[in-house]
Order: C-alpha cells, then structure tokens, then sequence
C-alpha cells in the first residue's frame, strides 16, 4: 500500500477532529448533570420546582467557561443530538389549513361553486397525492367556473394581482405564490413561538407543498403546553358581554323548546326497540324503571348538563351564564346551534355569540359560558391586529397575568370601548381563538392603550399566551395530524437499553473475530473501535439526530463493517494457499477484495440512501448511521486494518490469518449447490406459498403509520391481562387493540376512535376518557394529570403516545411502497451496469423477492403467536430495505468471485463446475458476516427496547434467509437463464451449419 504515511495522518487527524466533536457532548452532560444534582437539593420533593431550579440553573451559567474557554451554551449547540425516544419531547406533523389560506384569499367568499368545490377537495385528499390545491382546482374546473369572478377570487384582497380578465390557469399561479408565501409565513410564526419557548435543539422544517410542518422538541416535558403552544392560531378579540340574567332567562325557554324535540327523538328511538322481536321482556322492564326514574328528576335535557349561575338570578349584569364540563360542552353548543332554539331568541340576542372560558386550574374540566356582543357577520369590538406588545407580568395580588399595549387605532378604540362598558355595567371578554380568558368589567375609561388580562393563568400559561401574541398570528388554522410523544423516563431506559445491547454487541464481535483469525483479528478489532469513533464523530459533526433505531444501525454497522475485514482475510487465505509469500498474500488479498467489498457495500449504501429519502423521523435517523457507518467502515478496513497488518511484518513476522481451531474451516469444500438448486427451489416454494397464504387469508398486523390511529404505551404497577383490558376498552372505545409491550406490566394501546377528528382538544378528550376507562386498574387515587404528565422519574401512567392522521397515513403507506420498488429497480440497474448481464440482475432481484416473501410471510404467520410486537409500521419498511440490501451483499460478493473466474478461464465452458466453485470458495466470508451479523442482531433483540424488538426480529429472519437466497436462490436462477441462453445459442449455431 502506497502513501502510508499520509493515510496515517490523515487518520490522526481524522480520530481527533471526531474527539473534539464528542468532546461537547462529554462537558454538556456532565454540566447537566451537576445542573440535575444542585436542582434535586434545593426542592428535593418537587419535581416541577426542580425543572424550574435547573434551566435556571444552566441559564445562569452559560455563559461561563466550562473547559479551555468553551462555555455551556457552546457546547450544546455542539453536542451529539438525541432523538426523542432517548431524551424524550414530542415530535408533530402540523397540517397548515389551505383551505383556510384559500377562504382568506377569497375575502370569505360564499360562492356556492367555490365552496363545493372546497367539500369536494377535502373528500379527495382522503387517498389523494396532489397537493391540495392541485386537488381544488381540478374540482373547481370541473364546475366549469371562473376563478377570476368577483365573487371569488378578484376582490379587494387581490385586486392587484388578479382582475375578471384573468384565465383559471393565470389566478392559479397568483394563488399559488399566495399559498406558498403564506406557508412561510405560517413557519416563521412557528419558529418564533418555539425560540421563545426556550426546548434546546429544537428542530422546524417544512416538509414539501402541501402545508406541512415538522417540529420536533427533544427533551420537552410538558406536553399539553408544547401542543397548545403550537395549535393556537392566536386569533385575539375583544367583546362586550351581554348579561348573563338575559341569556340565562332565554336558555330556559330553550330548555323548555329542547324537552320536546329530545324527547320526540327518544320515542322514535323506543319505538324502533319495540320493533325488535328479540328483546327480552325483562330487560324491557328494568328499562321502563329507569325511565320512570329519570322523569322524577327531570330538568330538561339543557339543564341536565348544564348549571346555571346564581349569581346570575340575583344580578343580571354578571357576564357568567353558568357551567358545564368539557365533555359535555359539544352536546351544549348542538342545542344552541338547533333552528328552532334560535328562533327563539330575542332581538337583543339576535346575533349573539356563545363561548366557553378555560378551566380555573390545571386538570380542571369545568368550563363557564358566556355571551358575547357581535353583529351580523360575527364581528368582534376590537381584534388583536391592534396589539403592540404583550408581557407576563402579575397582578397587585400577585397572580400571573398578561399586559397588553395598543397601538394606533387600537388606543381609542380601547378608550372607548372601556367608556361603554363602565356605562352599561357589562363586562370586556378577551378571546383568544373562540375560548374566553377574561371577563372583567371596567369602572372608567381607559385611556393610554395599555391593559391586563387576569383570567385564572398559570405563570407557564401567561407565558405562553404573551408568546403567541408577540409572535404574531398564524394566517390559517393549523392541525397536528401526526405526533409522537415520549417521557423523558422512557428514554432513560431506552439509553441503558441501547447502551448495554451496543457494548455487549461490540464485546462478542471483538472475541469473535480473534477465536477466528487470531492476531489479524486483534488488527481488525482496532479498525472497528476507530470505526465506532468515527461514526459517532461524524454524527455529532454533522448535527445529526441520534435516535434508538439510529443506535440500533450502528451497532448494525458493527456486524456488517467486519464483512470487509473477513472478505480481505479469506482472500489472503487463499493467496497463502496457493504457495504465495506473505507479503505477497496481503497484498494481492486486499487486491482482490476491494472489487467485491465496493460492490457489496454499495448496493447496501443505494438501500440506506432510499429509506433515508423516503422515511421520517428515527427511519432516517436509522438510514443515517447506516450510511455513514458504511463508509467508514469501508475506510476502517481497507486502510485501517492494512496499516497494522503491514506494521507488524515488515520486520519478518509470521502472522497467521487462523487460529489452531479454524484453521482447517471451510477448506477444500466441495458442495454441489448446483445439484441441490431443485429441492431449494420446492422447499422455498412451499415456504411462500405458505406465507401468501397467511397474508391472503389473515394479513398482517398493519400499524397506524398505513391505517392511521392512536397508540399509548401505559405502565401500569402489576402485572397486568392484555385481553380483560381490551374487552373493557373496546366497551368505551369501539376500537381497541390491547398487547403486553416489553414487560408484563406494560401494554400498548392502539385505537382508531375519534381518528378522523383532529387537534388538541379532541386528543385530549379522548386521552381523558382513556385514563377514566383504565381508572380501575390504575393505582388508586391516581389523577389524571398524574396519569399523562411526564417526569424523568414516572413508573406509572402514560409513557409515550403516538398518533397518525389517515390522511397522512396513507401517504407513509405510499411513501413505503415506493420506497421497497425504487430500490430493487436501483440494485437491478447498478448490477446490469456492473456484470453487464441481465441475468445476473435477475437472479439478484429474484433473490430479494424470495427473501422479502418470506419475511412477511413470517410476520403474517407469527403476529400472534411471538410475545413481542410485530407490528408492520415503518420501521419494519426500514428492516425490509436492510434486508434488500444485507441479501444483495451476499449476492453480491458471489457474482463477483463467478465474474472473477469466468475472466481467468475465458469461456463459458464447465460454467457450472465454475459456480459451484464460486461458491465453496466465498462459503467461509458468507457463513462468517452471517455469524457476526446475528451475533449483534440477537444482543440487541433480547437486550434492546421493546419498541426495536419487531424490527431485529425482522433483520434476524432477513439475515437468515439472505444468506440461504444467496446460495440456492440468486446464483441457480442467473445459472438456469445463462444456461437456457446458452442452449438456445448453440441450438441456433448448428441450424445455421445445417
């Protein structure tokens, strides 16, 4: 090897560069750490306190050097990210409303072609992959309509860009750029409320046209603040309130209307019991009594959920009508909304709006309703367009409350609006987004445009509320439609988890590779530690995200980087076999390895590159490290391990490539694979069929990244039946899938209920009836705060959520697909390019079929059988693309060796002798990288976190069948179609000479 010593040097440099990036994380640890420490004895019993004591903590001292003039805050810009499922923190998909972007630009339009065309979209991007507005103006085309009328598109709003003259094709480009404009608008909002909210290493991206954001927060706790803070829209009003004496004596009539209208339904509904033959007449009976029982205590269907003020009978001019819960506040807002109850109202409350405040403490689910002064269109007195500033501050009783300044118009309007006020003796409500966060009444006239709101805040909420104020108002409304969260205690365990799967891993490689090639396994071994540093240095270099699935690709790396080093050993095996001098044999066998190494790792490498392209999140954390992890890898073995090869004999030492146990393995074999290529074929077909039976007949256990849905992993402090717990979930639920996830008092819930309905509320209400349902197996006197908050040391309760929109899960579901066929048409290009035979592509990609078969196949026969998850999701995608490529580099390396003797014997003549000998001779590599690979997989299987526990289980079988195709599956079939062309050409040969 030439230019030792600037490889040497540059590996020097290379290994210190990659220390120095590692360096950040090793101080911005232990800086936490002591951070952690100080926090827990200031407020040993006070877990929020102790967050509180800690960030300021670090805030105080960031600035201050830790280490040779590198502050804190340096250093964590500069640390080795962690995912969520190692730190924690909630990662989203938020789903920017075109829609309302396009109702917007329209100045609200009522067009009925515009609108219906609007219901026609969302009902297309159900399993569409247009955009959305690609999907709106074809529907809108379809109508025959003019997206230049007056009526829609050419108002005062874009009066300078669009006029009547316009073709559809023309205000298509204008809205276009509107939308696009608006999306970034929409993202640099976002941005600015996620700087203020202070998640170190926050992560924002928009992903494609189509109005979606990514926001990931590793290491954020609160949880219901983050989603808040993200969802709000920030549509600040101002409103005068009616009395609540009035309202409340219309809600009574109203009760009173209602009474009748429910009970005529309840009778329809009675009537079609009667009508059902099979009800038992007792069961009739037990449901009169409860009738009868119901209609001595009867207060009318509105008042049955809904309590009115008292306040309100002794004075009307009090803004609170009265009080309801959260749940029940959906069934309050249908009565009012009932045409014959608002027939009913009088004129003073003829264009009256009505909304519900926020709950008065944390947890809370009572709510209180009021009415707010509005006018035909829905107006509000003043929005918050005219707000300069906003602040958390605290009132002169000390509560966290939220000052406001006015700017220009706003002044007076303000002023005026608090003169009506002291005058009439109402109330001022503030709203933010439809929920009222203060009513308060006004003595005199504010002047000077300066005010507070002082509803019932907590400090973080104040906080939050001035956050979302000063950075400004989203342009439409936006929607999670995707989101993971995980307790920061969840990725604790995922970190020792991770941590003892990957050194125990690294451990049984090392001792392997020294039982099998003794000394050069010693060198070998060296190479894979400094590999191991180089990847995490590149990793920390580049700002990567290290997640679970990423570690579990490095150690991944682990097994397949020794691939190189095995192919070199067996090569230089064979060159001292042949008679050849030791010098020489290193030589020549790193020669004639390199073609099968760069092959190998080069078809791996097109895989990891398509599932990064194509995946999200830990998928491409996975897809990361597996790509750096291959190159450095291949720097580690071809360079690396050479160097000390070298070093140690050329003073003369003997080094021997075995030990005194394996140094007669895999020599002189003889098998005849060829021969045996009919009864691998029969036994692997019957093995597909099998597994296509299974997936015809009982599919597979699809996840809710291609059906869409909501999981929670719940720990529970007993041990705990999975199949009581869904039959109690699917009687609340209608949908509940219910398995034990890692340990036996640990299950994993996944329903599809209220799925189609998205945003905070709606997961919210539906995690509270989740916590109300799991009640009695939860420890008593257990809270629901206590339930769903996350704390670094949480035994108990929700640990992680995950929730996938159908919209977006059909997308992902797409997204896979193409990904599995973009790569197999990649491999079958890059093998034509290489062996400049067909056929050698189609046994390849034949062999990737039979493997990626039998690996569904075995998901569709096992998901109920194994103790583990074996949930199809995406990252079993990311396990069948590593499977693709781990087969192709078996494969691979194969055809590389039959190319290499077909050249040295010139001719087709005795091709099979030719193959069969391919094949003994590349055994000892192929048995060996299987051995190795396993040997990590399997630590990490039983070692590993229960959320990987599925994807090993899928590389194992892969590895498994991989290197069985690459024997009797890839060489016979390229055998059998090289043969057939052969026969063919010969049989014409000796047409033409007769």
């Amino acid at each position: 090897m030439q230019n030792k010593g600037l490889i040497r040097f540059f590996a020097i440099i290379f290994g210190l560069v990659c220390l120095y990036q590692l360096s950040f994380t090793y101080f911005t640890n232990k800086t936490e750490d002591e951070a952690k420490a100080y926090a827990i004895s200031q407020a040993p019993e006070d877990a929020d306190m102790q967050d509180v004591v800690e960030r300021a903590y670090l805030d105080s001292i960031g600035a201050n050097p830790i280490f040779a003039g590198i502050t804190y805050n340096d250093a964590k810009e500069k640390e080795l990210n962690k995912g969520l499922d190692l730190k924690g923190g909630i990662n989203v998909i938020l789903q920017i409303s075109i829609r309302d972007i396009l109702g917007g630009l329209s100045n609200n339009s009522t067009d009925p072609a515009f609108i219906a065309a609007l219901d026609a979209t969302d009902e297309a991007q159900k399993d569409s992959q247009n955009t959305y507005f690609e999907d709106f103006v074809s529907a809108f085309e379809a109508q025959g309509g003019q997206l230049a009328s007056p009526d829609i598109f050419a108002n005062v709003i874009l009066n300078e860009k669009v006029d009547t003259g316009m073709s559809n094709a023309e205000v298509a480009s204008v809205l276009e750029t509107e939308i696009k404009e608006t999306i970034g608008s929409a993202f640099e909002t976002l941005r600015n409320r996620i700087d203020k909210f202070g998640v170190t290493q926050p992560n924002i991206q928009s992903l494609g046209d189509n109005g979606r954001i990514l926001v990931e927060l590793p290491g954020a706790k609160d949880i219901d603040r983050v989603r808040g803070l993200l969802e709000k829209t920030a549509q600040l009003e101002f409103y005068q309130t009616h009395y609540a004496g009035d309202a409340l004596n219309y809600l009574i009539g109203a009760n009173e209307t209602l009474r009748g209208l429910v009970a005529s339904n309840e009778e329809k509904q009675e009537a079609a019991v009667a009508q059902d033959s099979t009800l038992d007449d007792n069961v009739s009976d037990l449901l009169k009594d409860a009738d009868e029982e119901e209609a001595e205590q009867d207060f009318g269907p509105l008042f049955k959920i809904f309590s009115p003020n008292q306040l309100a009978v002794q004075n009307s001019a009090t803004p609170t009508i009265g009080f309801a819960a959260v749940k029940d506040t959906a069934t309050i807002n249908s009565y009012l909304r009932n045409p014959s109850v608002i027939k009913q109202r009088p004129a003073t409350l003829r264009y009256a709006k009505f909304a519900w405040g926020v709950p008065e403490e944390e947890g809370a689910d009572i709510v209180a309703l009021y009415a707010l002064e509005s006018n035909r269109q829905g107006a509000p007195y003043m929005d918050g367009d005219v707000v300069n500033d906003s602040r958390q501050q605290f009132t002169q009783t000390q509560q966290p409350a939220v000052g406001l300044d006015f700017e220009g118009q706003g002044v007076n309007q303000w002023a005026k609006m608090t003169r009506e006020v002291a005058q009439k003796g109402n109330a001022i409500a503030i709203a933010l987004d439809g929920n009222v966060y203060s009513a308060a009444s006004a003595r005199q006239e504010i002047k000077g445009g300066a005010t507070e709101i002082s509803g019932n805040f907590t400090v973080a909420g104040a906080q939050d509320l001035a956050t979302v104020l000063n950075a400004g108002r989203l342009p439409a409304s936006a929607k999670i439609i995707q989101a993971e969260e995980i307790g920061p205690s969840l990725g604790k365990e995922a970190i020792d988890s991770g941590i003892l799967s990957f050194l125990i891993a690294l451990a049984l490689v090392l001792v392997w590779m020294v039982f099998y090639y003794g000394k050069a396994g010693g060198f070998a071994d060296i190479a894979l530690v400094v590999n191991i540093l180089f990847i995490f240095g590149v990793l920390a270099g580049l700002g990567a995200v290290l997640t679970l699935p990423g570690i579990a690709g490095i150690v991944l790396t682990i097994g397949m980087s020794v691939d190189a080093n095995v192919l070199i050993f067996e090569r230089i095996k064979e060159e001292l076999r042949k008679g050849k001098s030791q010098k020489d044999a290193i030589k020549d066998g790193f020669n004639n390895a390199l073609s099968s190494i760069l092959d190998a790792n080069i078809t791996t490498f097109l895989t990891a590159l398509i599932l990064f392209l194509f995946g999200t999140g830990p998928v491409q954390g996975f897809a990361t490290t597996l790509m750096i992890g291959i190159a450095t890898s291949l720097f580690c073995a071809i360079f690396i391990t050479r160097l000390f090869i070298d070093g140690y004999g050329k003073n003369g030492k003997s080094l021997e490539f075995a030990t005194s146990m394996t140094k007669g393995l895999f020599v002189n074999n003889n098998i005849d694979f060829l021969g045996k290529r009919k009864i691998a074929y029969a036994i692997s077909g019957v093995l597909i069929v099998g597994g296509l039976a299974a997936l015809l007949t009982g599919g597979l256990d699809t996840g809710i990244d291609f059906v869409g849905g909501r999981t929670y992993t719940v720990r529970f402090d007993q041990p705990m039946n999975a199949q009581e717990v869904e039959d109690a979930l699917v009687a609340d639920f209608g949908s509940a899938d219910v398995k034990t996830f890692g340990a036996d008092n640990q299950l994993k819930i996944t329903t599809k209920y209220r799925i189609d309905e998205t945003g905070t509320d709606i997961d919210a209400q539906v995690e509270q009836q989740l916590f109300t349902s799991l009640t009695p197996y939860l420890p008593t006197g257990m809270t629901y705060a206590a339930f769903a908050k996350s704390t670094d040391d949480k035994q108990v309760g929700k640990m992680e959520y995950y929730m996938v929109g159908p919209t977006i899960a059909d997308d992902i579901k797409k997204g896979a697909l193409f990904a599995v066929i973009g790569s197999l048409i990649v491999v079958f290009l890059y093998i034509l390019l290489r062996f400049r035979r067909w056929q050698f592509s189609l046994g390849a990609v034949a062999a990737v079929f039979h493997d990626v078969l039998l690996v569904l196949g075995v998901f569709a026969v096992l998901k109920n059988i194994m103790p583990f998850d074996m949930e199809v999701d995406q990252n079993f995608i990311a396990a069948i693309l590593t499977v693709i490529g781990y087969s192709l580099n078996d494969t691979v390396v194969v055809f590389d060796r039959i190319r290499e003797y077909i050249k040295e014997h010139g001719s087709t003549r005795g091709f099979g002798k030719l193959i069969n000998q391919a094949l003994n001779s590349t055994l000892s590599r192929t048995l060996n990288t299987s051995v190795t690979t396993l040997i990590v997989l399997l630590a990490i299987f039983f070692l590993g976190a229960p959320s990987i526990r599925g994807l090993m289980f899928a590389l194992i079988v892969g590895v498994i069948v991989g290197t069985y195709s690459s024997l009797f599956i890839a060489t016979p079939v390229m055998f059998d179609t090289v043969q057939k062309k052969g026969l063919k050409e010969e049989k014409e040969e000796e047409e033409v000479e007769a």
